[in-house]
């Protein structure tokens, strides 16, 4: 049976604009403090393997945890007793899992034009998945994800249904919007734990915050 989590920013070590489980090692957080937040985590969830994200669509197969960060937007397991850590501040927390293989994926903007789920999804399912289940975490939401006219021309002209708009109708990208889209083509059952980084204060938001910390979505078999 999988497991998959979301950490919030309470329960740590961590001070100030990073108060207080911050995950990121890369955001300028005391690297003591970040090591015993993640110890926090590695107690309740066993080993974690973390990657260097890089708003790429490479996809690292992870046979044990290790230092040596894999550059990476997407883990994928068959081993049971590894987790796998996706981090964020207002991306897209995707966690797949089925009885074979699971999967943490990074999707952000330019993860999602670059086709990074359906590729995780082929890989999976390459690897002797059957049934895959997606759950979808806190991240930015399309009310609040404001970008230029272009940005939202662009994607929304190979996306529609990313296309949104802020309360005061600026343009924005609902990312989930496209997200779900993709995943239902696959025919893959959705679990929304959705909530939005910016407007709930327990989450770590970049877009709210400039400097801060980042939370992590979870999964292992």
């Amino acid at each position: 049976m999988s497991t998959t989590t979301f950490t919030n920013r309470t329960g740590g070590t961590s001070t100030g604009a990073f108060a207080s489980l911050n995950l990121g090692t890369h955001v300028g957080d005391d690297p003591f403090r970040v090591e015993k937040n993640r110890a926090v985590v590695s107690s309740l969830y066993g080993p974690v393997q973390y990657m260097n994200q890089v708003h790429g669509d490479r996809i690292a197969i992870i046979e044990e945890v290790t230092d040596e960060l894999p550059t990476a937007d997407a883990l994928v397991t068959g081993i049971p007793g590894i987790a796998l850590a996706v981090l964020v501040a207002d991306c897209i927390p995707l966690l797949l899992r089925s009885d074979e293989v699971v999967a943490a994926v990074h999707v952000g903007r330019k993860g999602f034009l670059n086709g990074i789920t359906t590729k995780v999804i082929e890989l999976m399912r390459e690897m002797g998945a059957q049934k895959i289940f997606a759950t979808i975490g806190p991240h930015i939401c399309g009310s609040c994800y404001e970008v230029s006219q272009e940005m939202c021309d662009h994607v929304s002209a190979i996306f529609p249904e990313v296309r949104s708009e802020t309360l005061d109708h600026k343009p924005a990208l609902d990312l989930l919007a496209g997200l779900v889209k993709v995943l239902k083509s696959h025919e893959i059952e959705i679990e929304d734990q959705s909530r939005c980084t910016v407007e709930v204060p327990d989450l770590f938001s970049y877009r709210r915050d400039g400097v801060t910390g980042r939370q992590v979505g979870l999964i292992s078999l």
